[in-house]
């Protein structure tokens, strides 16, 4: 191993799309780099130095002490929200921790250089708390003096996919087509390889080195492309390029937005909210030359990031059930709580009815019937929810089989019903199942 490879990098946001690219490429380059991330799936924790710290609440005391313990010669700063919502503050995220973060590399007296991964574009076109709060991140760091590069990545293409790209593979997946004008953004995109190998670049470099002892760089290809173009890319990638595609109204694509601010409010992470539609509308474009001509590094094409790799049938099973993914949970959450309230409401008589005329208790028929139909509307709410979806769709399993295993028992007429209603509770317990294998965002 080299000097420079032994320099150890600290990578905020380690679990993230960039965040854990880059900290496995680093490590596959022989640095030394320690990912703290507020939490882990177990196939992402694949070293002892993966740790999980509630970086969010750390004052700049503990930040400090962070850097020192762990001897940091460069930090990079990955973390970052899309909107504002239950658990994510873009001010908190963006701003604060830069700042306490900025704090903590003065107070450490180690001469540490400062990655920052921010967003391409000028301050005058930003529109959204997201783009507002990252800006205001950038002008504390050129302010403290401290030496930084603050990357601005185009789109990122990696070999995982998460938010965006993930909803981009979707839709190269499906027989949908973006609207004319929303295809003709300018999308400039970057693959999660060069930002990692300019990070490797700065990593080898001296902190004093006063050529860039402040740099900021787009990181994007050189060519212009659309965002049309973009998904075009993936679709000769998955296959899709010559199938038959409907053009989505704008209309829909609004409507999308507001319904993902909805489901963002119930704790989920939808990729289809109203920043990321007015951030897409925005386009993203900047300028690489000065990052191109510092580094040498000659940014792969689109065609390259992902006419570099063939989809794989796990990319394609992936991409079209992305989307699916939503209308699964949206079902589930209206099939519970409607035939709780169906049951309870609109037709509580015919409900009772059917456990008296197979002699239940009387005294009984009334409170089974409220239970139940309120037990079915708790499980949709449950689902609803992202905390306990898993629960709810535990219980909802649990409750259908107790139905077909009371009816059996009690009511065993009512599986040769005309409707079929006990029948048709078996493939809502699969799609609930396949619901519970989908939960997982990373």
């Amino acid at each position: 191993m080299s000097d420079d490879a032994s320099h150890n990098i600290l990578v905020l946001g380690a679990s993230g799309l960039i965040g854990r690219a880059v900290t496995d490429d680093l490590r596959a380059r022989g640095f030394h780099v320690i990912g703290i991330a507020r939490h882990f799936t177990p196939a992402q924790k694949m070293s002892a130095a993966d740790i999980e710290l509630p970086v969010m609440s750390m004052d700049a005391a503990a930040l400090t002490q962070l850097l020192r313990t762990h001897e940091v010669d460069i930090v990079v700063n990955c973390l970052g929200v899309l909107q504002d919502g239950p658990g994510s503050d873009t001010s908190a995220v963006h701003r604060d921790l830069v700042a306490r973060l900025l704090q903590a590399i003065r107070d450490s007296h180690r001469a540490i250089r400062l990655v920052h991964i921010s967003i391409p574009g000028t301050a005058d076109a930003d529109r959204t708390a997201f783009s507002t709060t990252k800006r205001e991140a950038e002008r504390l760091i050129v302010a403290s003096g401290i030496p930084h590069a603050i990357l601005r990545p185009g789109f990122v293409i990696a070999p995982s996919a998460y938010g965006g790209s993930a909803m981009l593979r979707a839709l190269a997946a499906l027989p949908v087509d973006l609207p004319a004008e929303e295809a003709a953004t300018p999308f400039q995109p970057v693959a999660v390889e060069d930002i990692a190998a300019t990070i490797a670049w700065l990593a080898a470099r001296d902190v004093a080195d006063e050529a860039i002892r402040s740099v900021t760089w787009d990181l994007m290809q050189e060519q212009p492309i659309s965002l049309g173009g973009v998904i075009a890319q993936f679709r000769r990638s998955f296959g899709t390029a010559t199938h038959l595609r409907i053009a989505t109204p704008p209309v829909l694509i609004d409507l999308g937005a507001r319904l993902g601010d909805l489901a963002s409010r119930l704790g989920w992470m939808p990729p289809l909210r109203s920043t990321a539609i007015a951030e897409l509308r925005r386009g993203v474009t900047g300028d690489p030359a000065g990052w191109m001509q510092a580094t040498g590094i000659v940014p792969k094409t689109i065609a390259q990031a992902v006419g570099g790799r063939p989809a794989t049938i796990q990319d394609k099973w992936f991409a079209r059930l992305f989307l699916v993914k939503a209308l699964i949970f949206v079902t589930l959450v209206l099939f519970w709580v409607a035939s709780g309230f169906i049951a309870l409401v609109i037709s509580y008589d015919a409900a009772a009815g059917i456990l008296s005329a197979h002699h239940f208790p009387p005294a009984l028929v009334g409170p089974v019937t409220v239970l139940t139909s309120l037990m079915d509307m708790s499980i949709g709410v449950l689902i609803a929810i992202r905390r306990t979806a898993a629960f709810g769709l535990i219980a909802g399993i649990i409750a259908s089989l107790g139905y077909m295993v009371g009816s059996a028992i009690l009511t065993p007429d009512l599986w040769i019903e005309p409707l079929g209603a006990l029948v048709k509770t078996g493939p809502a317990i699969v799609l609930m199942l396949v619901a519970l294998l989908m939960l997982d965002n990373r």
